[in-house]
């Protein structure tokens, strides 16, 4: 499936019924300056979904980090794991794998935004000590699923 026309309108049918007072949208240049700042390109859904939907503030639970702007964003937790993650001694957070959910208690839902069909990923950390990759988990094998 490559036309998700009916997918982001389904979406943001549902985010205006959860959340009548939905942040605005990201703009053109605010996902441009993103992607500038990530070092990558955002999946076009995930792109989408930020320039259509909202610009975080909807989805499952705790909602999806906003894209870019005060406090902590997809981009500011990306930046600041992989920051964390080349200063230790084995690197937990993959290049490219972008933090769009904090669960809180350092657990992140992430999309692999290097990948074709951008699976969504599932970060805990809690119960590994420093064997990072079980502390991942696929969560779906897109975006779209």
């Amino acid at each position: 499936m490559t036309d998700h026309d009916d997918l982001v309108r389904h979406v943001r049918a549902r985010a205006e019924e959860q959340s009548p007072q939905l942040p605005s949208c990201a703009s053109p240049h605010s996902l441009t300056e993103a992607e500038e700042l990530l070092g990558f390109a955002l999946p076009p859904l995930l792109a989408r979904l930020y320039c259509e939907v909202a610009n975080g503030g909807f989805g499952p639970d705790y909602q999806l980090l906003p894209l870019s702007g005060e406090g902590q964003t997809a981009v500011s937790a990306y930046r600041s794991e992989r920051a964390q993650s080349q200063a230790g001694p084995v690197p937990h957070w993959p290049r490219g794998v972008l933090p769009i959910l904090d669960w809180g208690c350092a657990m992140y839902a992430a999309v692999d935004c290097l990948q074709p069909h951008a699976p969504v990923l599932l970060f805990e950390p809690n119960a590994v000590e420093e064997n990072w990759p079980d502390a991942w988990f696929k969560d779906a094998p897109s975006l779209a699923d």
